[in-house]
């Protein structure tokens, strides 16, 4: 971009993410809306401010031709966004961009399954991560954001915070799962979080501040599911609960 269109796209981009922040939207929300705005600039080199409604529509185009429905809908709703709360325009033709209505199943792991996985997890952060996953019907960064002070092994259960639409909720404690969460926190020590970072010396992990990485997480499960032969592409979905030696025999 020319000096003076990039100085105005970085007011209205900056814009663009306050608004965003105001409105009480997910960080991943707020981070898929401005990149819709990154990318339709950087398609046609300008500011989004004055594209027309036939460029709008050729970008959409050859974003369907591209990208995944589910990226074609974010990207529409994160410039329907950015016209509505930054330039205070409508943007009607919106209603043409529609996705195909697909209702697809995900692959759920037979409770066996889940055992083989625990079973052949080598670290036993992984094995106790996939057992609290599952055995809890946890969402991935549920796990990840665990704490100490979110387990009532009195009481037999978990808060849950900041969920789904930002809402909390209490799920049941397994006795399994107390247990191996206990003899993961005694390997390491952190006291505020269950899963830490495991990069470093035991002294570092102990002392960190962030939890376990996300990419590193689901890395491990695709590996795991190679290694042990499933050929279901498994997200975290719960099942039922693996037998109880599985997770703490090798702890």
């Amino acid at each position: 971009m020319i000096s003076s269109e990039q100085n105005r796209f970085d007011t209205l981009y900056h814009r663009h993410l306050r608004a965003l922040k105001l409105q009480g939207l997910s960080d991943k929300t707020i981070d898929v809306y401005a990149r819709a705005v990154r990318r339709v600039a950087q398609h046609y080199d300008c500011c989004p401010d004055r594209l027309t409604t036939e460029q709008l529509e050729a970008h959409f185009s050859k974003l369907v031709e591209s990208h995944s429905w589910s990226t074609v809908k974010v990207d529409r709703n994160g410039l329907q966004f950015f016209y509505k709360h930054v330039l205070k325009r409508d943007w009607s033709w919106v209603e043409i961009i529609k996705a195909p209505k697909i209702q697809s199943l995900p692959d759920i792991l037979t409770p066996a399954e889940v055992e083989q996985l625990i079973g052949a997890a080598r670290q036993l952060r992984y094995r106790v991560f996939l057992l609290t996953t599952y055995s809890m019907g946890l969402r991935l960064g549920e796990t990840l954001a665990l704490e100490v002070g979110d387990i009532d092994a009195q009481r037999k259960q978990v808060h849950i915070r900041h969920g789904k639409g930002h809402k909390d909720r209490l799920v049941p404690l397994p006795d399994l799962t107390c247990r191996a969460l206990r003899a993961l926190w005694c390997r390491h020590r952190n006291p505020r979080l269950l899963f830490p970072n495991p990069v470093g010396s035991p002294e570092r992990i102990r002392k960190a501040t962030t939890p376990m990485n996300r990419g590193g997480a689901q890395k491990a499960l695709k590996v795991l599911l190679a290694e042990c032969g499933i050929k279901k592409r498994s997200r975290f979905i719960p099942c039922a609960m693996p037998s109880p030696h599985t997770c703490l025999n090798r702890a």
